[in-house]
């Protein structure tokens, strides 16, 4: 896939490019692999404005071509739904996007102060309907998320790459 960068060559992403994020094992990931480097602007740290927006659009095209696993093949006992998501990822061998790793971490947060906050995820929610929901909410993050409004998250928050799993440098596109 080639996007052309404004004043610069056009980018060209191969299935040998890995997009996961600068963290260390912020998002539980466990990886902390550092890829996915874009030129920075000379005043700040942050990526410049047309890198953050080319990063979001490269990431987006490639989470589009990760397919969805059509069935749920183990029962995964789990604690909190960020646990869920990382059996799931370690099951599947694939990342999660960036909005449901957001959304996961939101879900254990929504539990603290609740009756049930100290009760395990799966004896709340049966494990079979949470890697479902995970499932359904990760293909709705990967086929319908824009690039527009990755771009705007992560220019509003300097860890965002702290959400971003690894990608498997495997997967072909087209």
């Amino acid at each position: 896939m080639k996007r052309a960068a404004p004043s610069e060559e056009p980018v060209e992403l191969s299935s040998g490019d890995d997009l996961s994020s600068d963290s260390d094992d912020e998002a539980g990931n466990g990886k902390g692999e550092n890829s996915f480097r874009l030129p920075m602007s000379s005043k700040s740290t942050a990526p410049a404005k047309g890198a953050l927006i080319r990063r979001a659009e490269m990431y987006q095209e490639y989470m589009k071509h990760i397919p969805i696993p059509d069935h749920c093949s183990s029962l995964i006992p789990s604690t909190s739904w960020l646990g869920l998501g990382r059996s799931v990822k370690q099951l599947y061998e694939q990342p999660l996007h960036y909005l449901t790793n957001i959304l996961l971490r939101q879900w254990d947060q929504q539990r603290v102060g609740s009756d049930n906050e100290h009760q395990p995820l799966d004896a709340i929610i049966h494990p079979m309907k949470a890697q479902a929901l995970i499932w359904a909410t990760e293909e709705v993050h990967r086929l319908t998320t824009s690039s527009d409004h990755l771009e705007k998250l992560w220019a509003k928050d300097p860890m965002y790459h702290a959400y971003i799993d690894p990608v498997s440098p495997s997967l072909k596109l087209h």
